[in-house]
């Protein structure tokens, strides 16, 4: 993986997501949820731009393909985390985002330990699931800028939301890394067949 590859316009502005984090997090621990809002948007807006220019740019490069999720699970992991010590998101909802990214990046090491595989790209349930989770963690704040029922509801429906497809995408994901295994069992086969010596 080559250095320059840090240097392209898509990944810089997935590093300045990365930095946002801290900041929006002071935000919110000091209670001007306005700003911590503010500054969470504009890491929203950095996240559909990074993509948009990597195509438009071709720069799409693998530090990239790996920067992005980690940038994005960065964000919403401290997000859920920060807003449910301070009772603004309940912990079943925290606890199982957690769960869902620690042992996909677990299982993901394994995989890619033993048997090489790298292609995690995220399926159309784990996008939904990010979705959610950014629309969740949006009007979560926004509720404490101006708490009107309707935020309420809209809010209350993302969690939920967040919580019906943090499972799904979970199930989908095992169903996609055992059928990826047969895939990569079945293309090793013929060269493990190669390599009896015929009697």
């Amino acid at each position: 993986m080559r250095l320059s590859q840090i240097f392209t316009a898509p990944n810089q502005l997935t590093l300045l997501r990365m930095v946002f984090v801290p900041f929006i997090v002071i935000e919110l621990v000091d209670g001007r949820y306005f700003r911590a809002l503010v500054l969470f948007v504009i890491a929203g807006f950095s996240d559909g731009l990074d993509g948009l220019l990597a195509r438009k740019l071709h720069q799409q490069t693998l530090l990239g393909q790996y920067l992005d999720p980690i940038a994005d699970k960065l964000l919403l992991s401290t997000m859920f985390l920060v807003l449910s010590i301070l009772h603004k998101i309940p912990w079943k909802f925290t606890v199982l985002v957690f769960s869902r990214d620690i042992s996909i990046l677990a299982a993901s090491a394994v995989l890619f330990a033993i048997a090489g595989l790298r292609d995690f790209r995220p399926s159309i349930f784990g996008k939904a699931n990010t979705f959610s989770q950014i629309a969740a963690v949006f009007f979560v704040m926004l509720l404490c800028v101006r708490p009107e029922r309707w935020i309420w509801i809209t809010r209350t429906v993302f969690l939920r939301a967040t919580f019906a497809f943090t499972i799904i995408s979970a199930l989908h994901y095992v169903l996609l890394v055992q059928h990826r295994l047969r895939l990569h069992t079945h293309a090793l086969a013929p060269h493990s067949s190669a390599d009896i010596p015929a009697s």
